[in-house]
C-alpha cells in the first residue's frame, strides 16, 4: 500500500469492523458492572460477599494470565484462529454464567469468560490490515468504541437487568459474542501478510527494558490502582444505591447517566489543555488528586443519595481524564521500538487489577459489613499513586510516526536510523528491517516532516 493522507476502503473496513468487534465484546462485559453485586447476591452462596467479589473479578485473573500468551500464539497460528477460539471461550463462559445455580459456578463461568483473551490478537490483526501512517487513527477508532460502550452500558444495564435479569444479560452477552464471531468471519478482511509489529505487540526480549523503566512502572501501577478501585467501587456501589439512596436497581441509571455525561464533557477541555499546551503531567496529577478526593469523600461522608451523586460525579471526571491520558503517556514515554511491549504490560496490569480490586472489596465488605473499608482501600491506592507520580518526568510533546520501508531495500539499517534521528524535531528513530518499518518519535510541532518523507521516499526507491 502506498502512502496517502486518507485510509483506504480496506483499512476503513478493517478498523470499523474490529472496532465493532471490540464494542460487542466489551458491551457484554460492561453490562454487568453496575448490577452484578446485587443480582449475584441472590444466588445460593451469594450472601457471602467475598464469593461475590471473586466471581466479579475472576474474569480479570484469567484475562491477565492469557492476554500476552494469546497474542504471541496468534503470531504462530494466525490472528483469526486465535480470535475465534477466544470468542468461543467467552461465549461458553457467558452461557455457564447464565446457567449458574450457585455462586461457585458463577466464579467458574467468569473465569472461562476471561480465558477468551483476544485483545492482543485483535490489535495485531489491526496492525496487519493498516498502513503505518494510519494505524494510530485505526487504534483511536477502537478506543472510541470502548469508551462509548462503557458509557452506554452503565445507563442500559439497570433497565436490562429489570427486564431479563443477570442470567438474561449473560445470555445476551453470549449472543453478542456469537455475532462478533460471525463478523470476524464474514466482515473483517484477511491480511495479505502477517508479521510482528513492535508498535502493537509484545516482544518478550524487550520485557526487561520495559519492566525496569521507572517511568513506565509508575504508569503500570497507575492503571492497576485505577481499575482496582473501579472494580472495588462497583462491588459495593449498587448495594449503596439501594440501601442509602433508596433506588431500586432498574433505576440506577438515573444516577449513572448525569455523572457519566458530566465526566465526558469536562474531560475534553482537560485533555486539550494537557496535550496542546504541553501540561499533560499537571493534568494527570490533578486527576489523580481529584480521584483521591472522590474516594476519600466516599469513605468519610456519604450519608445520602445527594452525596453519592456528588462523589460519583467527581469520580467520573477524574476517571475519564486518567483513562484518556495514561495511554498517551505510555506512547510518549516508552522506547520507540518497545511501545507494543509497554502497552502489553500495561494491559496485563489492568486485567490483574480487575481481579484484585473486586476480590479485596468483597472480602472487606464481608468482614466489616460496611463499605467504608472498601473506599478507604481505594483512597490509599490513590494516595500512593499520587506520591509515586509526583516525581515523574514531564513527557516531551511528541508523537509516533511510522514509515514503511520498501521490501526491496537492503541498505545499512544503522546508517538510515542515524540519518532519520538527525533530522530536526526527531527525538528517536529506529529502523526495524524485519518489520519493514521505521519508527520515529517526533515533536508534535516543529519537526521537519518534509525531510523525513523525502528520506523515506529516497530509501524506498533505492534497491541496495
Amino acid at each position: 500500500m502506498s502512502a496517502s493522507p486518507t485510509m483506504s476502503a480496506l483499512e476503513l473496513r478493517a478498523a470499523s469492523s474490529l472496532a465493532g468487534l471490540y464494542a460487542l465484546r466489551m458491551l457484554g462485559m460492561f453490562l454487568i458492572l453496575p448490577v452484578f453485586a446485587v443480582y449475584a447476591g441472590h444466588l445460593p452462596g451469594g450472601e457471602n460477599h467475598t464469593m461475590v467479589g471473586l466471581a466479579f473479578g475472576a474474569y480479570g485473573l484469567t484475562q491477565a494470565l492469557l492476554q500476552l500468551p494469546f497474542g504471541m500464539w496468534s503470531d504462530r497460528v494466525g490472528r483469526k484462529k486465535v480470535i475465534y477460539i477466544g470468542l468461543a471461550l467467552f461465549a461458553v463462559g457467558s452461557i455457564m454464567c447464565a446457567m449458574a445455580d450457585h455462586i461457585a459456578w458463577l466464579i467458574v463461568g467468569r473465569a472461562v469468560q476471561g480465558a477468551g483473551a483476544i485483545s492482543a490478537a485483535v490489535t495485531a490483526l489491526l496492525a496487519d490490515l493498516t498502513r503505518e501512517e494510519h494505524r494510530t487513527k485505526a487504534m483511536a477508532m477502537i478506543g472510541a468504541s470502548i469508551a462509548s460502550t462503557f458509557a452506554i452500558s452503565l445507563v442500559a444495564a439497570p433497565k436490562l437487568a429489570e427486564w431479563i435479569g443477570l442470567p438474561g444479560i449473560f445470555l445476551l452477552t453470549a449472543g453478542l459474542t456469537i455475532a462478533a464471531l460471525v463478523g470476524v468471519w464474514k466482515v473483517v478482511p484477511n491480511p495479505a501478510v502477517s508479521r510482528f509489529h513492535s508498535d502493537a505487540e509484545t516482544n518478550t526480549s524487550r520485557l526487561p527494558q520495559v519492566l525496569k523503566d521507572p517511568q513506565l512502572l509508575r504508569l503500570n501501577y497507575g492503571v492497576f490502582a485505577l481499575h482496582a478501585s473501579q472494580m472495588a467501587m462497583f462491588t459495593v456501589m449498587p448495594l449503596l444505591l439501594n440501601q442509602i439512596g433508596g433506588i431500586d436497581v432498574a433505576h440506577h441509571w438515573w444516577v449513572y447517566l448525569p455523572v457519566v455525561l458530566i465526566g465526558f464533557v469536562l474531560m475534553v477541555p482537560a485533555i486539550i489543555y494537557g496535550e496542546k499546551k504541553n501540561h499533560l503531567k499537571e493534568v494527570f496529577l490533578f486527576a489523580i488528586a481529584l480521584m483521591f478526593v472522590a474516594q476519600l469523600g466516599m469513605t468519610l461522608w456519604m450519608p445520602s443519595l445527594t452525596w453519592i451523586v456528588v462523589w460519583l460525579g467527581v469520580y467520573f471526571i477524574a476517571f475519564n481524564i486518567l483513562e484518556a491520558t495514561q495511554p498517551s503517556l505510555i506512547s510518549k514515554i516508552a522506547p520507540t521500538a518497545a511501545k507494543g511491549t509497554a502497552m502489553g504490560v500495561y494491559n496485563t496490569c489492568q486485567a490483574a487489577s480487575m481481579f484484585m480490586g473486586s476480590a479485596l472489596a468483597g472480602y472487606l465488605y464481608q468482614e466489616f459489613q460496611s463499605p467504608m473499608p472498601v473506599f478507604a482501600l481505594c483512597a490509599l491506592l490513590m494516595a500512593v499513586w499520587l506520591l509515586v507520580s509526583w516525581g515523574m518526568q514531564a513527557p516531551l510533546p511528541v508523537k509516533t510516526k511510522m514509515c514503511h520501508i520498501g521490501e526491496q531495500w537492503s541498505g545499512d539499517v544503522g546508517r538510515l536510523s542515524a540519518k532519520l534521528g538527525a533530522i530536526d524535531g526527531v527525538k528517536e528513530a529506529v529502523v526495524l528491517i524485519d518489520e519493514r518499518v521505521a519508527l520515529l518519535k517526533v515533536m508534535q510541532a516543529g519537526y521537519d516532516e518534509a525531510e523525513v518523507d523525502r528520506l523515506i521516499a529516497e530509501t524506498n526507491i533505492a534497491t541496495t
